[in-house]
């Protein structure tokens, strides 16, 4: 077995021998030894130094740069290195502008009088919950789902409705339905109920050349002469990209609105009435698809006027017309089930309508947003209703004719994205058993 020799076991044998040469080499080889640590030690404190300077003075520098940069406009010459502090002419920054604008606004109608959701259908027959005006439509499977085929060159449709057929929109109704469109020409247009199919009161088109446009009637015209409202949005969405898209059309009396994807595209402020009944159109080169359609009577109130307005009049009339009374103005503690005290001015006048109606029984169901789990948002909306039965007992109405159930975030009513669409969707319902 070979044995290792180290230097200083060298060194320690010379040392040993008692030599003047062993002496030396030892002196140097510590000399040296002491010198490398103490060059080691220089350095490291010397590359410490360095680089806490270097942050200070990057901070320095970063700071004052930005500062010039907010003083001064984009378009003026800026150099942060030979003037980091800005020039005695630069602007001041201006404030940024904040703009509100609710675009989500869309209130489904109620009263449902048409609905397909396009399924348990034999692929390649007419959609059986439709009626032919002319050309042919077909169902067909588009990525794994059923739809509605728009024959290429002539499709004419209208929902099968068996009562007024053409008459069953009233002053208030809603209409949507997903769309996936390329190009040609696909037209909805709605008919006056004592007229033929000439007869439209106002007409959605998508068309080749944009987006999106809106012809109609206006109230105080006593002519046909149609006003023309294109798209505001046309030039920068295109509904015609080989994709679902969801539309919304709302009228209100005298409002018609128009939106795509949970987004309001169009807003008509003064539009004639009297619109019955609809139908679809198609033509062009390659198919259009369509399913998930609905047609409902009601919907959200005239500029956002408060549609849970707790009256003992709105109460009796959302009742008789839907069977419910639904408000948002019924509010909680952030997370909890705690009513907060504003809550009470419409808790008591929803307690007078059913004092007065004694013999009703109700179904308070409570709703949320769609923050947080499925799980806990199930459980919040069931004691939310809970605290609002309480509440009315409280106040004198039987418990016996209330039920409280919860449904958390599985039915919203509007698009959960944006602020105003969860305050939408957070809400309390009033349902006659």
């Amino acid at each position: 077995m070979k044995k290792s020799v180290t230097l200083m076991a060298v060194v320690a044998m010379l040392l040993g021998t008692g030599s003047v040469q062993a002496q030396g080499l030892f002196n140097r080889i510590k000399n040296n030894a002491i010198q490398s640590v103490k060059n080691k030690i220089e350095n490291k404190v010397n590359n410490a130094v360095d680089n806490a300077v270097d942050k200070v003075i990057d901070g320095a520098v970063n700071g004052a740069t930005n500062a010039a940069k907010g003083s001064v406009s984009e378009d003026e010459d800026y150099d942060p290195v030979a003037n980091p502090m800005g020039t005695p002419s630069a602007k001041p920054q201006e404030p940024e502008t904040q703009v509100s604008n609710v675009k989500s606004d869309f209130v489904p109608g109620s009263i449902v009088v048409f609905e397909d959701k396009v399924s348990g259908e034999q692929v390649g027959e007419f959609p059986s919950k439709w009626d032919l005006e002319r050309g042919n439509a077909e169902i067909a499977i588009v990525n794994g789902e059923q739809a509605i085929e728009f024959a290429k060159e002539d499709s004419w449709i209208k929902p099968l409705i068996s009562k007024n057929p053409k008459n069953y929109f009233g002053d208030e109704f809603t209409v949507e339905f997903d769309l996936m469109y390329t190009e040609g020409h696909f037209e909805i247009d709605f008919m006056h109920p004592d007229e033929g199919r000439d007869s439209e009161i106002f007409t959605l088109t998508w068309g080749n050349n944009y987006a999106l446009r809106l012809d109609y009637v206006r109230a105080s015209s006593e002519s046909n002469t149609d006003k023309e409202g294109d798209s505001t949005q046309d030039q920068k969405t295109q509904l015609n990209d080989k994709r679902w898209h969801h539309y919304a059309i709302s009228f209100n009396k005298r409002v018609i609105k128009v939106y795509v994807d949970g987004i309001r595209y169009m807003n008509v402020p003064a539009a004639k009435a009297g619109a019955g009944w609809m139908t679809f159109f198609f033509r062009g080169d390659q198919p259009a698809y369509m399913k998930n359609v609905r047609i409902a009577r009601g919907g959200g109130e005239v500029y956002g006027r408060n549609a849970t307005d707790a009256s003992e009049g709105a109460i009796a009339k959302a009742i008789a017309e839907t069977g419910k009374f639904v408000t948002n103005n019924i509010l909680f503690e952030t997370g909890k089930a705690d009513l907060k005290p504003e809550s009470m001015e419409e808790i008591q006048k929803v307690a007078d309508y059913m004092k007065k109606n004694a013999t009703a029984r109700f179904l308070v169901v409570g709703h949320t947003d769609n923050v947080g789990s499925a799980t806990s948002n199930q459980t919040l909306s069931e004691k939310r209703a809970k605290s609002v039965v309480a509440a009315l007992a409280k106040l004198g109405v039987d418990d016996f004719n209330l039920k409280a159930e919860g449904r958390g975030a599985s039915e919203p009513i509007a698009d959960n994205k944006t602020a105003e669409g969860k305050a939408k969707n957070r809400r309390v319902e009033f349902i006659v058993k």
